[in-house]
């Protein structure tokens, strides 16, 4: 067979598992398959374009992909699940900063036209944006810095003379590419103007910045893809890039706000002209008297946060559910698209605990239920069961949409303390004449309601 086109054929069943494992990786009863489907076809892909080039020496290519190997294995395998945000914050960057590299090697091969230096230059500036923004979103997520949006004045004027220096920067280059002074400002202002989008941006935000920068990083490869002529790193990087706006689309809807709000909203103050002081006493309970309601509840709603991934509770709750179906009680997880720090954060939580996909129900199918739930359980969530969102006009999150607990006919809310969420906003909930505050760590509680049914 003509080796042309077996690589054709290649990467024709490459693109063809990228597709299906991405529709896979829409459900969680079928995304590990999807995972492992697509790299599948990463494999195919990268072995078949290591064949069909003149490979000078593999050698750095096998250390390469020894250590890469090693260090991936091990990270994944010893990454804590409340680090997960964090991490695919740094594959983000990652990704970024390897297109970036392609692009700029490929300024070294033979037969550099216009177009192949256009391409050169995108990939150079949506993989420098897209790295130093994940290492921003990486410091909020870890709390390395603050998560709260950090701006200062004139901003946004700093930032439209930044893009204006890179494009007169990347023309200048593209006239003038002998002069590599130009590619070398062109990269240092992308990856100023990464971090000048992402600190604008609070800490609430940032599983919408992910996906978005998820997306950065698909279009990052499809530019590289350009730039070195490889039709399969076209169509991944595409594939990503799509999926990602779509991804953050849908994230945006979920919190009812524009993407150009999560992204220059920072830029101004909140009004707070028109919102109400929230008074009230909260109500404390213990693990025992939770029991009681518990154990003549017939049906709970648990509403996962992102509390539960640091108190690494979901087996816990998995254990409880099964105790409350023997005791006769319908038990079922409402998923709110924004909870936790990244998209699908509590998916993955409570699929490493086996919970049944079935249970898991999206906020639109759970909420006009709410008020039949004898108890509705909210573990460490605070922001998307925040009743402000409906009540209180001057409130940040108003309007957006959230898990409407306290309809229910009793709200038990595990929490460490009365503080305020990620997004750092008061919540009413806690002061609800239903809600009951369970004080401490969630798994300990969580196993003290459990000892109590023994």
């Amino acid at each position: 067979m003509n080796m042309d086109l077996l690589v054709n054929l290649s990467y024709v069943a490459a693109a063809v598992l990228f597709i299906f494992g991405l529709k896979m990786l829409g459900s969680p009863a079928t995304a590990r398959k999807g995972n492992l489907v697509s790299a599948i076809g990463m494999l195919i892909a990268v072995v078949i374009t290591l064949l069909h080039h003149s490979i000078i020496d593999y050698k750095w290519i096998a250390v390469g992909f020894i250590l890469g190997g090693i260090v991936g294995a091990v990270v994944a395998r010893s990454v804590a699940m409340t680090s997960m945000p964090e991490m695919v914050a740094l594959f983000n960057g990652f990704g970024g900063i390897a297109s970036l590299l392609v692009g700029w090697a490929a300024l070294y091969g033979p037969g550099i036209g216009a177009f192949s230096l256009v391409t050169i230059v995108l990939s150079i500036l949506i993989g420098g944006v897209t790295f130093t923004g994940s290492l921003v979103a990486y410091g909020k997520l870890s709390e390395k810095i603050p998560g709260r949006p950090l701006v200062f004045g004139g901003q946004r004027i700093f930032n439209i003379a930044l893009i204006i220096g890179i494009v007169v920067f990347a023309v200048l280059f593209g006239l003038n590419p002998e002069v590599s002074l130009y590619l070398y400002i062109v990269i240092a202002l992308s990856a100023l103007l990464g971090i000048m989008l992402v600190i604008p941006i609070g800490g609430a935000d940032m599983p919408v910045v992910i996906s978005l920068l998820n997306s950065y990083s698909g279009l990052a490869a499809c530019a590289a893809g350009f730039a070195i002529n490889n039709i399969i790193l076209i169509v991944a990087g595409a594939l990503v890039g799509a999926s990602g706006i779509i991804l953050t689309q849908i994230m945006c809807k979920a919190m009812n706000r524009s993407l150009s709000n999560v992204l220059f909203s920072g830029f101004s103050a909140v009004s707070s002209g028109g919102a109400a002081k929230i008074e009230g006493e909260a109500k404390a309970m213990s693990a025992d008297d939770a029991y009681y309601v518990l154990e003549a509840a017939t049906s709970v709603v648990v509403v996962p946060g992102y509390g539960m991934a640091v108190a690494q509770a979901q087996h816990a709750v998995k254990e409880l559910q099964e105790i409350l179906e023997k005791n006769g009680a319908e038990v079922v997880y409402a998923i709110h698209p924004v909870a936790g720090r990244m998209p699908g954060h509590m998916n993955v939580l409570l699929a490493e605990a086996d919970v049944s996909y079935d249970l898991l129900l999206e906020m639109d199918a759970v909420n006009p239920r709410m008020s039949t739930f004898d108890v509705a359980i909210v573990i460490g969530a605070n922001d998307v069961v925040n009743p402000a969102a409906r009540e209180m006009e001057g409130s940040p999150i108003y309007g957006m949409p959230v898990i409407n607990v306290d309809m229910a006919r009793n709200v038990f809310v595990m929490k460490r303390s009365m503080a305020s969420g990620f997004a750092g906003i008061d919540n009413p909930l806690f002061f609800k004449e239903n809600t009951r505050m369970l004080f401490g760590d969630a798994k300990e509680m969580l196993n003290s309601i459990i000892k109590a049914f023994d």
